[in-house]
């Protein structure tokens, strides 16, 4: 079970609005070094805090949990010593790849098995409002109640990774707002203003040099219309827009939440690796190749000695 202090740092992480991994072992086959129950945070650098197996297994636990934190989905981690025959492909990479579930060959394991459940923790998508107006307020009372997690634009942003942005402030400093979450891609941008006045703003951004690429993605009058004219109305159908782009489309990287590092293959063994900076790895004709520990790196060393760069 999570430890005080992995259970303090998984607030702490939520509290910041990092995302995360818990990584908890499930089922062992001994022998191995790692008892079921035990648990681990997996970070979006790679970094991982606790103890779910020994250095060949933390390969496939922090790749996978890589994976998960991209996808946002949580998956069953088995991990083999050996795979049955005929299920493994040439580059001994992955035995089998479900739904939920992915079994990975590792041959560093010394005989036992392990199944390991990661569950990512992915921070509320961040929703930037400008303004201190009523419809501004029934925003952010709202929007929590839809998972969103809707900060004030003086706070910070908008910025990369955002989900949305309202400009409330009924004329208030809107140019400069706007034109910075057009420019930083902030998924959805809402101006709250009527039609007519909504025209003005935009001729003014194009004046100030914005390009009609981005101008068109503005939505003005924010949100779907319903009708509404009560401030808790309007604020709704903003959140019904910003929810329809948010279930749209995936975006590429969770909002706020750290870019997932990538993955790579040990091309010696054949096992997944997180390709991080703490991953064993060298230069190799102009690509850099990763590596599950200091025996596959020798050996890949020893194989091509006279055209490999040491990291």
């Amino acid at each position: 079970m999570m430890s005080a202090a992995l259970t303090r740092r998984a607030q702490e992480l939520g509290a910041e609005g990092t995302g995360f991994v818990t990584a908890t072992v499930v089922r062992v086959r001994h022998p191995t070094s790692v008892e079921a129950g035990s648990v681990a945070l997996v970070l979006g650098d790679g970094t991982i805090e606790g103890f779910v197996g020994g250095v060949c297994a933390e390969h496939s636990v922090r790749a996978y949990s890589l994976l998960a934190l991209r996808s946002g989905e949580p998956v069953l981690l088995r991990i083999l010593p050996d795979a049955v025959e005929g299920d493994v492909d040439p580059a001994g990479v992955e035995v089998a790849n479900e739904d939920g579930a992915v079994t990975v060959q590792n041959p560093c394991l010394s005989g036992g098995a392990i199944e390991v459940f990661l569950e990512p923790t992915l921070p509320d998508p961040r929703v930037v409002v400008a303004g201190d107006t009523p419809i501004a307020d029934a925003l952010r009372r709202i929007g929590a109640e839809l998972g969103l997690g809707v900060t004030a634009a003086d706070a910070g942003g908008p910025g990369p990774g955002d989900l949305a942005l309202v400009v409330a402030t009924h004329g208030r400093d809107e140019l400069e707002t706007l034109r910075l979450g057009l420019e930083s891609g902030v998924r959805y941008v809402g101006l709250v203003a009527s039609p007519k006045r909504g025209a003005a703003v935009i001729d003014e951004l194009r004046v100030a040099g914005v390009g009609e690429d981005l101008l068109e993605r503005i939505d003005v009058p924010a949100g779907i219309e319903i009708g509404a004219r009560t401030a808790p109305e309007i604020a709704l159908s903003i959140l019904a827009k910003i929810v329809t782009v948010r279930r749209d489309e995936a975006p590429a990287q969770p909002a706020a939440a750290p870019v997932p590092a990538a993955t790579a293959v040990d091309p010696i063994c054949g096992i997944t690796v997180a390709a991080v900076p703490a991953t064993l790895s060298l230069e190799h004709e102009g690509e850099t190749v990763y590596f599950c520990g200091e025996g596959c790196k020798a050996k890949f060393e020893a194989e091509h000695e006279h055209a490999v760069v040491g990291d």
